[in-house]
């Protein structure tokens, strides 16, 4: 081996070689060197649960939910009270997650059943490259096809699902997803610091319906959104949904038990957050908020300052990337368009906003989902939820924002194919006509203007349209204004008149309706 040339430390002008004992030396030490800086880096524990509304468990003030794991993260952590996804759709939603970007950046990861193109950074990767162990359980970035991205491996680490137990009720999954990540920690090297994601399928549907009642829930003390008739029909779903979000919970309690028993939990970043509102009737797959809003509490003692708070700012879930890379000493690529939470776990105030000087607002996208719609389009909208106010831009107000009623236009073969089927959506179409059913079903599957403009403090559950109202005609103003200008500053496509080619992009899923495709781009 050739000597190397060092420069001494009295004389930065004086050279000696440094010959092969030196260099075994080196060698021998180095390791131990980056060992002594890597072991202090935070781990991080994601726990995402798939399709849960903000309301839905115990610190949130559902009565009816028993959520110890989240309700402790919330009492020894942050509480988020204003955080929402950025997608309410699985894929775009993880991967806004996943890049710190919103959607209209990400090109097919826009779409649900579609791909993430490598070329999209992920907090995972980069935490990889430092020498983090990742790995993830349940349901990671899905749904979608990762070889079309050019992608081999779930952008959310490596996969840890062979431990298998028999759920507590039907429609949940066999995935012991405490167990597998036991397993995954059983593998990460001494000292080594890890990020691993704890995504469950619940509440996902389906739903085994009276689940809720065989556990000793209370139809009679449910407290149905405004959304929905108070009907026992939609009491009983929501109990339903509540046992598979208690699944989800426990999961998460046995995962920090681990933790805790290991010595880890206090070097532990433990976040737990859902992707997106619940699967119900004007919720999931719309920008109103129970389809946006979402639980989000964060726990790290050492990072957290004044534990116990609750944040009343608005945010997004991408902001979670950069958080993760700040916590672990890292830049975040200028790719990432998301701000950092680091200054509200300082309590210093407001949240950092890289790329637009706006501390009061998120901002929520939908493109295609199931793209229940002839020749497979989606319903393209832009929104921004203030502290107040919630403003959208639907840009195809011609099209069926729950997807098309014949169901011959749905790869799922259903009537407004974008909502789940549920007791709660049988119920509003087969009453449609009925006294006391018509505005649900209106607000749940009939066409909308090209403006929304709900006052969120006074009309939580977005029901009256202020939209055109000279009252609010300068709010409206302002918010369109508002939101145009960050989706021009981050280059959405849509906001700069150019081509929006979401309605073309190949689609992955199930297509139960044989005849069913997404037309060619012209």
């Amino acid at each position: 081996m050739a000597n190397l040339l060092v420069k001494t430390p009295k004389d930065g002008h004086n050279l000696f070689p440094m010959n092969k004992s030196y260099l075994t030396l080196f060698a021998l030490l180095l390791p131990l060197a980056v060992c002594a800086e890597v072991k202090h880096l935070p781990n991080i524990l994601f726990c995402i649960s798939d399709d849960q509304s903000y309301a839905h468990t115990g610190a949130n003030g559902e009565s009816q939910i028993k959520t110890p794991a989240f309700d402790r993260v919330a009492r020894e952590g942050i509480s988020f009270t204003r955080a929402f996804c950025d997608a309410p759709t699985c894929g775009p939603s993880r991967s806004a997650i996943l890049t710190g970007q919103p959607i209209w950046r990400l090109e097919e990861a826009g779409n649900i059943h579609s791909t993430l193109p490598a070329k999209f950074t992920t907090y995972t990767e980069l935490l990889k490259e430092t020498g983090y162990a990742i790995g993830f359980t349940g349901k990671g970035w899905s749904p979608g096809r990762l070889e079309p991205g050019g992608r081999t491996v779930n952008p959310a680490g490596a996969e840890f699902n062979k431990r298998k137990m028999k759920p507590p009720f039907r429609g949940m999954t066999n995935k012991d997803y405490a167990a597998n990540f036991d397993d995954f920690l059983a593998q990460v090297g001494k000292g080594q610091p890890f990020c691993f994601w704890l995504g469950t399928h619940e509440p996902h549907r389906g739903f085994e319906e009276g689940a809720g009642r065989r556990t000793g829930k209370d139809p009679a003390k449910v407290k149905a959104p405004p959304i929905f008739p108070d009907h026992p029909v939609v009491r009983n779903d929501l109990l339903d949904y509540f046992v598979e979000i208690e699944h989800f919970d426990q999961m998460v309690a046995r995962a920090i038990k681990t933790l805790e028993k290991d010595g880890q939990l206090d070097n532990t970043i433990v976040v737990i957050t859902s992707d997106h509102g619940m699967p119900f009737p004007r919720a999931k797959a719309s920008l109103y908020d129970a389809g946006t809003h979402v639980p989000l509490a964060i726990r790290w003692p050492k990072g957290i300052k004044d534990p116990g708070r609750g944040v009343d700012f608005c945010v997004n879930l991408s902001s979670l990337a950069p958080t993760f890379l700040a916590a672990a000493g890292l830049k975040a690529p200028e790719m990432m368009t998301a701000g950092s939470l680091m200054g509200v776990f300082a309590n210093k105030g407001n949240p950092e906003r890289r790329s637009f000087n706006d501390i009061s607002s998120a901002f929520i996208a939908m493109e295609r989902h199931d793209g229940c719609r002839e020749g497979g389009k989606g319903y393209p909208c832009r929104a921004v939820r203030t502290r107040e106010y919630l403003y959208i831009r639907n840009y195809e107000p011609d099209r069926w924002p729950a997807g098309n009623p014949d169901r011959k236009f749905c790869a799922r073969d259903i009537p407004f194919g974008e909502v789940d089927s549920s007791p709660t959506k049988k119920l509003l179409m087969d009453n449609k006509d009925r006294a006391g059913f018509k505005r649900f079903y209106d607000l749940a599957f009939a066409k909308r203007p090209a403006e929304e403009l709900y006052h969120v403090g006074k009309d939580p559950g977005q029901l009256e349209n202020l939209a055109g109202n000279p009252e609010y005609a300068e709010v409206q103003k302002k918010l369109r204004a508002r939101l145009q200008e960050h989706l021009v500053h981050t280059k959405d496509p849509r906001a700069l008149g150019l081509d929006a080619p979401w309605d073309y992009y190949p689609y992955y899923g199930r297509r139960l309706n044989k005849n069913w495709k997404v037309d060619p781009k012209p």
